[in-house]
């Protein structure tokens, strides 16, 4: 899927597609689309300013092969020049003659053959907006799913998550694949004449190929960890892929390559940067993961990462972390009272996790926030520019890592509902464990810093409560670090602590 945002305090970002639904960004509704998401070139050289195009001299078109090969799609070869107009839209041959030769175009740069085509629609932006939410998700998913941004503090207890999020797809998505449907839509800007942008185009074709060769539903995507953790092969070979296809439209291809005027400039302002940022990481590590693969091993090493896909955020934002930390193992014991219930989702965990992509989101999100004026962590250590430029990279252009969430070693919320408490009132229980002491003492804190930024304050002499009053996040916190593990309790009222995890905020 191709996406745009416009990045707040000056910074201006166009970022595209995702292998996952488009609307209803969590792991309670991601369950029938794939996507892809990748910052839209604005040259074509790499990080470094070098070339990572594949070839640099034009390959003279030969005859049609007697049977499929690489680079050839339905008669047209992936150099081949084709007659389409796009002035008035493309008709149903220009259409299938752009996707023929984008399939050709994709299988040439990453080696892998198509098994069959993909059907391929235009629609524009006001008719993908209508799409994005029908009222179907269960009520109880949806108080999971807001339950678990507002631990994060971004969006508040009063608020719909998954309609802010769908708001956000309905900005920012340009394009998705659907792997139940298997079939491709591409979001027009232009309503009066829908355009087709071949570099969108390319990122669906070759989502379309991922799950052919590899089987997208083989992964388990069952939380937003594991979601992150999947794409960042997924949307990393998929964006690195698009990457490189933009550089071969510049410079082999020598522009021959279909952009719209109208360019890739998204429909508007999301609705809230905190959920977008979070399922942006994959899109931003994910292709530095894997170029970093294909140039120790080529291809052949990437498509083994499939059989043995990152088990963890921390593994993409960390590449020497792959294969050597695995996520710890444990649970969340249910400690409640007799007034609350454990909130469990049918075929769904029963909890939530947002790995430390998620920790390093929540302790980034009130630069957003605040509109640059608060900065937990700084915003030179978050924006990844070209050396010697004000550019992002193109490979890479956020870094997810901070002195907060690094060491995070497994994370797991379970979200709490009482009867008693008052109408849809919530807690949870939030554990995370770290690769040492130490981490854990940097994590907490940074939480009490998050706490203070929304408006917390110590409850009496105890060091470990805390209270916001306010309607959006309003609520007592309790943090109890035992050596490398953490645990934050939530509640309405200091007095709830307890009935939701016992012991929560003793007596001092």
């Amino acid at each position: 899927m191709r996406t745009s945002i416009a990045v707040a305090v000056v910074l201006m970002l166009v970022v595209a597609g995702c292998s996952q639904a488009p609307g209803g960004a969590t792991e309670t509704t991601d369950t029938h689309v794939n996507a892809t998401t990748q910052p839209e070139p604005t040259t074509q050289s790499g990080s470094d300013g070098t070339t990572d195009a594949d070839e640099s001299q034009a390959v003279v078109k030969p005859d049609d092969p007697e049977t499929d090969v690489l680079g050839w799609e339905d008669g047209v070869w992936y150099n081949e020049t084709i007659a389409v107009d796009a002035e008035d839209g493309l008709n149903d041959t220009e259409l299938n003659r752009t996707v023929s030769r984008a399939m050709a175009r994709v299988e040439r740069i990453r080696g892998l053959e198509f098994d069959e085509r993909v059907p391929v629609t235009i629609q524009t932006r006001e008719q993908f907006r209508g799409e994005q939410d029908d009222g179907s998700t269960p009520a109880d998913r949806r108080v999971f799913d807001n339950v678990k941004f507002e631990s994060l503090f971004m969006i508040g207890e009063d608020t719909d998550s998954i309609a802010v999020q769908n708001s956000n797809a309905g900005s920012s998505v340009g394009g998705y694949y659907d792997p139940g449907a298997e079939e491709i839509v591409v979001v027009s800007e232009n309503t009066t004449t829908p355009e087709l942008d071949e570099i969108t185009l390319s990122q669906e074709l070759f989502h379309a190929l991922q799950d052919q060769k590899f089987d997208f539903s083989s992964f388990n995507q069952s939380t937003r960890e594991l979601h992150n953790a999947k794409d960042g092969l997924i949307e990393g070979d998929g964006n690195y892929v698009d990457h490189l296809y933009s550089q071969h439209c510049a410079d082999e291809w020598g522009g021959d390559c279909l952009r719209p005027d109208s360019g890739g400039g998204g429909g508007g302002e999301l609705a809230n940067y905190g959920p977008y940022l979070l399922r942006y990481q994959p899109y931003s590590d994910g292709p530095a993961f894997v170029r970093q693969v294909r140039e120790r091993g080529g291809w052949e090493a990437v498509n083994d990462l499939y059989e043995d896909p990152p088990a963890s955020t921390e593994q993409v934002i960390h590449p020497e972390k792959y294969g050597e930390d695995e996520p710890a193992e444990f649970t969340v014991d249910d400690a409640s009272g007799d007034d609350w219930d454990r909130l469990r989702l049918d075929a769904r965990p029963s909890y939530a996790s947002v790995g430390e992509a998620g920790v390093f989101t929540m302790f980034f999100y009130p630069y957003y926030d605040s509109q640059g004026g608060t900065q937990l962590v700084p915003a030179r250590d978050f924006f990844n520019f070209r050396e010697g430029t004000d550019q992002l990279r193109q490979v890479d252009p956020f870094n997810y890592n901070s002195s907060y969430s690094h060491g995070w070693d497994g994370d797991k919320l379970a979200v709490y509902t009482s009867e008693t408490a008052g109408e849809n009132e919530t807690g949870y229980v939030w554990k995370t464990v770290w690769d040492s002491e130490r981490d854990a003492e940097e994590f907490v804190d940074g939480y009490r810093q998050v706490l203070e930024y929304n408006g917390a304050s110590a409850v009496g002499d105890r060091a470990n409560t805390w209270r916001i009053e306010g309607d959006e996040f309003g609520d007592a916190f309790y943090v109890d670090q035992q050596g490398d593990e953490v645990v934050i309790v939530n509640a309405p009222t200091v007095s709830d602590l307890s009935g939701v995890r016992e012991g929560a905020a003793p007596e001092q």
